[in-house]
């Protein structure tokens, strides 16, 4: 019953996830139903306003489950917290870890935070566009391998200038070993 009863509510709240005939695909149905048993699993009383506490959790969830969070799974957030949809789009754009666009499967981090902006990591980030043919903050490759984020300090100044692929830290990168980052992710994936 329990599942029939998501479906019906998930066909209602989506517009946008890789319909097929008017449906979801079997992915994305199974990606809602996975997030709808872990907030089923938190026992969130309706009637409590403590269930805004579990926002940001189940948010994180979500994101680990759908790589984004785009607007129909914040929704389904909203709606499965008893919370306004506007509540949720609120903490989604207040916190920069939440993200409304989808990502690479490696997310590359590069600061250009102080000291690895004079170290040269602004040369690092130029190369990273040019090997991967796409801008930071933009878009992920085509082939959807890698996405390039710039931020202004990940906090490792020591180690400068840093770069982060799905939050491993390479210290003292350069244009050639950032380049060699990326060539030995794309060897381990063609295997």
């Amino acid at each position: 019953m329990y599942a029939h009863s998501l479906r019906m509510e998930l066909f209602k709240i989506n517009k946008g996830l890789k319909m097929c005939d008017g449906k979801l695909s079997e992915g994305a149905a199974a990606k809602f139903e996975e997030l709808g048993a872990f907030i089923e699993g938190l026992g969130i009383d309706p009637k409590n306003e403590r269930r805004r506490g579990y926002l940001i959790q189940v948010l994180h969830k979500a994101q680990e489950i759908f790589g984004y969070l785009p607007r129909e799974v914040q929704a389904f957030v909203g709606k499965k917290l008893y919370l306004p949809e506007a509540a949720v789009s609120g903490v989604v754009s207040f916190y920069n870890f939440f993200t409304t666009e989808p990502k690479g499967k490696y997310v590359i981090d590069v600061c250009l935070g102080t000291a690895c902006y004079v170290k040269g990591s602004e040369t690092v980030l130029q190369e990273l566009e040019r090997v991967l043919g796409v801008k930071a903050d933009t878009v992920p490759t085509a082939d959807g391998l890698f996405s390039i984020t710039a931020l202004r300090c990940v906090g490792c100044c020591g180690l400068a200038p840093v770069m982060r692929v799905n939050g491993k830290v390479y210290a003292k990168v350069t244009p050639a070993k950032a380049r060699e980052v990326v060539e030995e992710i794309k060897a381990k994936e063609a295997k």
